[in-house]
């Protein structure tokens, strides 16, 4: 068995990429903190020039009361609620376009079984750029759900069905790992391309028809809940199907995870222990395959998930055992975005500890810089042995 390489250089390159990475966020962090002032500014303005005698004789006219929400000024909480949305998109939008657009681009990419994984968690991440988020960010301004009963069925559909592929897709993950180290020497044939994109396709067709009767109308509704500012299918109207739905979905996922990456880390622990091992054939293709970053790249993508529902899922247990809903202003809000931005932190972790992701990315930056295909090869030979 050849030797695999993978260690990796940092280079002068990756200097100057990280460089740039960091300035693009600083400054995307600055032009939002200007775009709070003028949105704050233009509201104090509005606000002064409104006198509340107008305000009362609207809401006297109209037999009720009249909210900013109702006036084609927003106040400056929808709006920075708007902001933080319509940013959270365009980060999922692009970090998921830069992964699909490496993998599809660098052939190299295809010899290795997880990241036919990652790519089909990274299209899954790039639908709910563009079919979910956005359609929270007018009713964050408005107040109001503004698209119909259907579409709003339609949405909770769509984020149900994502986020179960996403569930079984790092079950899949795990069990891809768990193999790599249980059968190291018969992993390229147990773990095949043909294989992995068939379970993909199983993956994504089991959780859109696990995840269809409250689409065909099966005793659900659909809510707008204007803390979170996403439409929401009514999980406590029907026990049985939400029952059978958590333990067809989490049941087995969680359970593969935890038991994989306990053997996984299991073994890392007894090959430096130097305990022995009688098959010296055996131990040799284990720790080339322990020294693989991807376990390490895929445990961390698989925490960042749950820990970024966790706080949802604790407020909602809180709320449901306790039978009282926390009054915390913007809590709904930050603990819902919170899980949708794992989608962004994907690529932070594969440019982190993926060095074939890095490698990736900066041919796919030469294939679009390098406008003739005899300078990209000068360049592509210019790397490094180690890159």
């Amino acid at each position: 068995m050849t030797k695999v390489n993978w260690k990796y250089k940092f280079t002068e390159s990756d200097g100057i990429y990280y460089t740039v990475f960091i300035a693009l966020v600083l400054e995307i962090l600055i032009k939002l903190q200007r775009l709070s002032l003028v949105f704050r500014k233009s509201y104090h303005i509005y606000r002064a020039s409104m006198p509340s005698r107008v305000i009362s004789a609207r809401g006297a006219a109209s037999g009720g009361e009249v909210s900013v929400a109702d006036s084609p000024f927003a106040t400056f909480e929808s709006l920075t609620q708007a902001a933080v949305i319509a940013v959270i998109g365009i980060a999922i939008v692009v970090s998921n376009l830069l992964i699909i657009a490496s993998f599809l681009n660098f052939k190299g990419l295809s010899n290795e079984v997880i990241n036919y994984y990652l790519l089909s968690l990274a299209v899954a991440d790039l639908l709910c750029g563009l079919f979910v988020v956005p359609l929270s960010v007018y009713p964050a301004i408005t107040g109001r759900w503004m698209f119909g009963d259907l579409m709003c069925r339609l949405a909770g559909y769509v984020e149900v069905t994502l986020w179960s592929v996403s569930v079984y897709t790092f079950m899949w993950i795990s069990v891809d790992r768990y193999l790599a180290v249980r059968k190291p020497l018969r992993y390229e044939t147990v773990q095949t391309r043909t294989r992995s994109q068939c379970w993909m396709v199983f993956t994504w067709i089991s959780a859109a028809m696990l995840c269809c009767p409250p689409l065909l109308g099966y005793k659900k509704d659909a809510n707008f809940d204007k803390e979170t500012l996403i439409c929401m299918l009514d999980w406590g109207t029907t026990y049985a199907y939400t029952a059978t739905l958590s333990i067809l979905v989490l049941g087995p996922s969680v359970i593969s995870i935890v038991y994989n990456y306990f053997y996984i880390f299991s073994m890392k622990r007894k090959l430096h222990s130097g305990a022995p091992i009688h098959d010296k054939e055996y131990a040799t293709a284990l720790a080339e395959n322990l020294a693989n970053p991807s376990h390490w790249m895929s445990f961390i993508l698989v925490s960042v998930f749950w820990l970024s529902w966790a706080p949802y899922a604790g407020v909602r247990f809180y709320e449901y055992f306790t039978d009282q809903e926390l009054k915390i202003p913007m809590l709904h809000f930050g603990v819902v975005w919170l899980g949708i931005l794992n989608s962004f932190w994907k690529i932070i972790i594969l440019l982190s500890l993926s060095p074939q992701f890095r490698l990736a990315l900066r041919i796919l930056c030469l294939t679009a810089c390098c406008r003739t295909k005899g300078r990209l090869q000068a360049e592509l030979i210019g790397m490094d042995n180690d890159d």
